[in-house]
């Protein structure tokens, strides 16, 4: 998108996402992390460390806006549909039909985030902001990505004005409290 390269502002990376994803709001937090994360070319990955473990990229963004989906009512919801479709395998014990459902819900819970940063990813790519690549080797099968990790770069402009400092207010003798000047008569 050749809107990209006239972005002046935060403002305006909203803007071009908001004409280019049906999730704004979410594309430009996984923008965010990824900026957050990035060397000072703007890539990131294919691993991050977490906790000192290498940790896969796209894992990664997964993990951290795990928290903003912690709906208690739906992940009851998931629970039973999961439950359910396992009614045949369970062993009828309490405690272990209960961790083997939760490791279910959690793989689910895993398996629709990385589908969303995927294609929060894609959004981002189709505006403009960043581009996408794989690490690793590749082998000749159906699965064309299989043993690649994809590895992020946003584009230089774009990571200037995430990584901006907030501007210093300088505090002079006229200014020293505008609120009072309010008042003042």
């Amino acid at each position: 998108m050749e809107r990209a390269q006239e972005i002046t502002g935060v403002g305006g990376i909203y803007a071009v996402l908001v004409e280019a994803s049906n999730r704004p709001r979410y594309a430009f937090l996984v923008l965010q992390l990824v900026a957050e994360i990035a060397d000072g070319r703007g890539q990131a990955g294919p691993f991050v460390a977490q906790g000192g473990v290498p940790v896969l990229l796209r894992e990664w963004l997964c993990s951290q806006l795990l928290p903003m989906s912690a709906q208690p009512a739906r992940r009851a919801a998931l629970r039973a549909r999961v439950a359910e479709g396992l009614k045949a395998d369970l062993t009828g014990k309490p405690e272990f039909d209960a961790a083997r459902i939760e490791v279910a819900v959690e793989e689910q819970v895993q398996a629709v985030g990385r589908a969303n940063v995927s294609r929060a990813i894609s959004d981002l790519v189709r505006a403009g902001l960043m581009t996408r690549h794989y690490a690793g080797y590749a082998t000749n099968h159906k699965n064309r990505g299989g043993g690649r990790h994809a590895v992020y770069v946003v584009k230089p402009g774009v990571l200037a004005l995430l990584r901006r400092p907030a501007p210093i207010r300088r505090l002079g003798a006229a200014s020293s409290n505008p609120q009072g000047d309010l008042f003042a008569a």
